[in-house]
């Protein structure tokens, strides 16, 4: 059995030795160790040994067999080294060539508009708070003062997922859900995506984004909405803006007001971007309706507020004086480099 088992192990490390490529070690692996090769028929065949002889036997077997798989791995180790060589050698790296330049990205001009009037408002001592975008018919319409049979709830203008659930259509219900909490005063804007079914065109989309502000507190009065937005706008297109409020109606304000400011591409003269008239209308606010007060749980004769509401797209628009919404949308990278 030894003399066997001699020849065996002399056979293999003759054939691993001679074995010109990986493959062929594969080869001799199944031939010696595996379920039909030699050592493994050696093994097989132990019931024909004396019981006495097995140990010594299966030890040399087992030595045989760690031989051969020692050897097998130093082979397979030296076959690898070879082609990781010539691999090298067939993709040779020329360090002198200019490296690959790697192309930075731009914000998107809605960010850079988002970020300018968060930092503003954020001057002004508001916090910036945000809600979900799928939110209950309540939150999204009768608490704002929006009744059942209002057009703004119909289907052609709303997206609805069910009877009571909505994409919103405006991020004012988020304040609905920060004055429920009934921690006062508030001071905040709310930014957001916001859905309406609308056509796809150069100045609508059916996806776009808003930012609503609201301030609650005693006294407040109009004088401070005027005063806040105004400063607003000269922050945001220059001191030399100035502003004017036209009357309008919104069902969550009374009195509710459109802010027009001077054209800053002709200082209020009249051009083309204006369309002559010298003023942009550029967002809605108004006075807390005293119902929407109710309906969240706060005093109307305690508490007074205001609430305004400004397309973030109108501003990125307006301030980089493109002429096309839908360019926003189009990740067209000649456009957004720009930026």
């Amino acid at each position: 059995m030894k003399d066997k088992l001699e020849s065996i192990l002399s056979n293999a490390m003759t054939q691993i030795e001679a074995s010109a490529e990986l493959d062929k070690l594969n080869d001799i692996r199944v031939a010696f160790l595996g379920k039909k090769g030699e050592l493994t028929s050696v093994l097989k065949s132990m019931k024909d040994v004396a019981p006495e002889e097995r140990p010594k036997v299966g030890q040399l077997v087992n030595e045989a067999r760690n031989r051969i798989e020692t050897k097998l791995e130093e082979k397979k180790a030296v076959f690898e080294r070879k082609i990781r060589e010539e691999k090298m050698k067939a993709e040779v790296i020329d360090v002198t060539l200019p490296g690959r330049k790697m192309e930075i990205g731009h914000r998107h001009p809605n960010t850079i508009a988002l970020e300018e009037v968060e930092k503003i408002f954020i001057g002004m001592g508001y916090e910036v708070v945000e809600g979900p975008e799928v939110e209950y018919d309540y939150y999204n319409f009768e608490a704002l003062n929006i009744p059942e049979n209002h057009p703004a709830k119909d289907e052609q203008d709303t997206f609805y997922i069910n009877d009571k659930i909505v994409l919103r259509t405006q991020t004012s219900s988020v304040q609905v859900h920060v004055m429920e909490e009934g921690k006062l005063p508030i001071r905040m804007i709310s930014p957001g995506r916001v859905f309406r079914s609308d056509d796809v065109d150069a100045t609508h989309s059916p996806s776009f984004h808003q930012i609503e502000g609201l301030v609650i507190d005693k006294n407040v009065t109009f004088a401070d909405l005027k005063g806040t937005l105004e400063q607003f706008a000269k922050q945001l297109f220059g001191e030399e803006t100035k502003v004017k409020f036209r009357p309008h109606h919104f069902p969550f304000t009374e009195p509710s007001a459109e802010m027009d400011v001077t054209c800053f591409k002709c200082g209020g003269k009249g051009c083309r971007f204006c369309k002559g008239e010298g003023w942009i209308e550029i967002l809605g606010c108004g006075m807390v309706h005293p119902h929407v007060f109710e309906m969240s749980g706060i005093n109307p004769e305690e508490y007074t507020g205001f609430a305004f509401g400004v397309g973030l797209e109108r501003i990125a628009l307006l301030k980089y004086e493109i002429d096309d919404m839908r360019l926003l949308y189009e990740n067209d990278k000649r456009f957004l480099s720009q930026f």
